[in-house]
């Protein structure tokens, strides 16, 4: 074999990333584009679709001409995509129908309400696809856009057009039309696919009034999802990977394993468990999702699921909404430069509460402000913030899986933060294990996709791959703990639209001998 890497294309919620992957694993080049958030209204989000290619193909193309790249350089792309985002587009013009509506968006709340108001509806939909009926999910996007975009649910019905999350866009435009396919893990997060058939279910599609015949094919993670074939874009190269950026991190960090956890700090706050080839059915209030599988995987894989709707946003909206930090890295300097936050707590529901309260009405709020209240204390409750979230969601993690969190792995933009990653070690009271190469989504794309093509030979090769780690040990005081966790579980049941918060009760858990009652 003469290629010498593979790349990977990181699509985010706020820009499209290719990444270059060594055959040792080390991210050796890398190029990043922003593009714009669209918000038409109060809690509405959108993306354009075609800057959302743009972005990734620009990317692309800059990181194959800076390294001199020829396509027989190339083993393969890997594709991560932000999950539940979805458009809709005509498979003749290859041209949107609308804006994509991003997977923030709470536009479609009403009628989720509507689904939820009745309990068998609910379980029905819980036992075929892993998820609680919220906006949260595809499902109700792609019905959002046929009944309100002119003309879109009449084209649907005629068979002229197509949905996809984003990494289905990118295969599309990739391959100049020729694949409309998607992978198990992106299928999982549209709320239109039983986890357990493998396979898009009819049923969910006439409950959301959706024609079948848009969907695309579900392909194995691993596996062949074409040639390049897009003008001004490198041509010939096999995409050989694909999975919702999640699942990318949980195998770009390693976790194979079934106990094996990871937590990235992104937009979102994602805290995933791998779990074997059992859907682990939760009952707080977290997520069974499909894990994505190496070649040749004897079945289908698992995860459970934790999401945070709002973590690096946080910090994004300290620094361009309240001008309270020039930087993102400013944070840290900022937290450790005050012993405590005085009191003050952020609860960060900007678009509702994710996992384990599901409260998509509940906002965002700032909790035991005074006249002495310094900026610096914000800053500091606001990263706290994003630690007390991680340990609501490994809580009802551990209570459903049954098994004790020994070890975090980290990875995404804030796990570079030390003050951040020393608190949640504290919090959790659980080692946190920082890799050296903290591009676990990326990783986890290149990984796929270099297995897919011989690049690597298996799972036990990767094992061997990354440097050093850092490793964060709990050191607080339980007692400290306990009060931290008392204060942050009732800024929570204050914020919520629909009653106390469900953590409250069982902040102190995690085998704590301070557990709160």
């Amino acid at each position: 074999m003469t290629a010498r890497y593979v790349i990977a294309l990181d699509q985010g919620t706020t820009s499209s990333r290719a990444v270059l992957v060594d055959a040792r694993g080390r991210a050796v080049g890398a190029v990043q584009n922003p593009f714009p958030q669209i918000y038409p209204q109060p809690g509405w989000v959108e993306h354009s679709p075609t800057y959302l290619l743009s972005s990734q193909l620009g990317a692309l193309t800059e990181l194959v001409v800076s390294h001199g790249l020829a396509p027989a350089d190339i083993a393969g792309i890997g594709i991560a995509n932000q999950r539940e985002t979805c458009v809709v587009w005509n498979r003749e013009t290859a041209r949107p129908v609308s804006n994509a509506i991003v997977w923030q968006c709470r536009r479609t709340a009403p009628l989720i309400e509507q689904l939820a108001a009745d309990p068998q509806t609910v379980r029905a939909i819980a036992e075929r696809t892993g998820l609680v009926p919220d906006a949260y999910f595809s499902a109700s996007k792609i019905k959002w856009i046929l009944d309100n975009v002119p003309g879109a649910r009449e084209d649907a019905q005629a068979g002229k057009l197509v949905f996809g999350t984003v990494d289905t866009w990118l295969i599309w435009q990739l391959t100049s039309g020729k694949v409309h396919a998607t992978d198990p893990t992106n299928a999982s997060r549209t709320m239109l696919y039983n986890i357990h058939e493998m396979r898009w279910d009819p049923w969910l599609f006439d409950l959301f009034d959706i024609p079948l015949s848009m969907a695309p094919e579900v392909r194995p993670s691993a596996g062949g999802f074409g040639l390049t074939s897009h003008p001004g874009v490198v041509e010939g190269v096999p995409i050989l990977g694909v999975a919702g950026d999640q699942q990318a991190a949980l195998f770009g960090q390693r976790c194979f394993e079934p106990g094996q956890a990871k937590n990235t700090y992104g937009t979102g706050c994602f805290l995933l468990m791998h779990t074997g080839g059992k859907a682990c059915r939760s009952s707080h209030g977290l997520l069974s999702t499909l894990a994505a599988s190496a070649p040749g995987a004897a079945g289908p894989e698992y995860a459970l699921e934790g999401s945070v709707f709002t973590a690096g946003a946080l910090v994004q909206w300290l620094r361009d909404e309240l001008g309270l930090v020039a930087t993102a890295a400013e944070t840290e300097e900022l937290a450790e430069s005050v012993p405590d936050t005085g009191g003050v707590y952020v609860v960060p529901a900007f678009t509702g509460l994710g996992a384990p309260h599901w409260d998509a009405e509940a906002r965002g709020a700032i909790y035991g402000l005074t006249r002495g209240t310094s900026r610096a204390q914000v800053v500091r409750a606001a990263l706290e913030a994003l630690a007390y979230q991680v340990h609501d969601l490994a809580v009802a993690m551990e209570a459903d899986a049954g098994v004790p969190l020994r070890e975090l792995k980290v990875d995404g933009g804030a796990s570079a933060n030390g003050f951040l990653m020393q608190f949640q070690s504290d919090i959790l009271r659980t080692p946190l294990v920082r890799p050296q190469n903290t591009e676990a989504t990326a990783l986890g794309a290149a990984y796929l996709a270099g297995l897919a093509g011989g690049f690597w030979k298996d799972t036990a090769q990767l094992l061997d791959l990354g440097g050093d780690a850092t490793r964060f040990e709990p050191r607080m005081d339980g007692a400290c703990r306990a009060r931290l966790l008392d204060g942050w579980a009732r800024a929570v049941g204050r914020t919520m639209e629909k009653g106390r918060s469900r953590a409250v009760g069982r902040v102190g858990g995690r085998g704590s001998k301070e557990g709160l009652s």
